[in-house]
């Protein structure tokens, strides 16, 4: 992860597009592919801008479009209590979230609730994924 100044950075000197990669234990993947992609600056909290989604996986994060970065000390979302948190993993929160590659990392299915690296729309809440990747390039 290059972090959210340098995302920032580099998406604000020009327009970005971003393609998620997933894979699950059986060697499965799917993708989403965001037509534009920046990052806000740190003043603002680092808010997330997707354009247009396609794609395979589901757009898992069509909820986090225009949300503010969260942490553990940081609680910019719209939830009552805290997501980043709760759900194990500073990210892109809103009402928490669909979609979480910061989250804490299991081998495929687990007893806890929407904790580990998941993709809702594809996996579900209840399942870590094994790999994840996410692809900026300049348009």
């Amino acid at each position: 992860y290059i972090g959210n100044r340098n995302l920032n950075f580099l998406t604000g000197l020009r327009p970005h597009e971003l393609k998620i990669t997933l894979m699950d234990w059986e060697g499965q993947t799917r993708y989403a592919h965001y037509d534009a992609f920046s990052v806000g600056a740190e003043a603002d909290k680092f808010p997330l801008t997707l354009g247009d989604y396609s794609g395979d996986a589901g757009d898992g994060m069509a909820h986090n479009n225009g949300m503010r970065f969260s942490t553990d000390d940081q609680d910019n979302d719209h939830y009552s209590g805290d997501c980043a948190s709760d759900r194990k993993g500073a990210w892109w929160h809103g009402y928490c979230t669909k979609a979480n590659l910061n989250g804490l990392y299991f081998r495929g299915s687990y007893s806890g609730v929407w904790r580990g690296v998941f993709w809702y729309d594809w996996r579900g809440h209840r399942y870590s994924l094994k790999h994840t990747e996410m692809k900026m390039r300049p348009l």
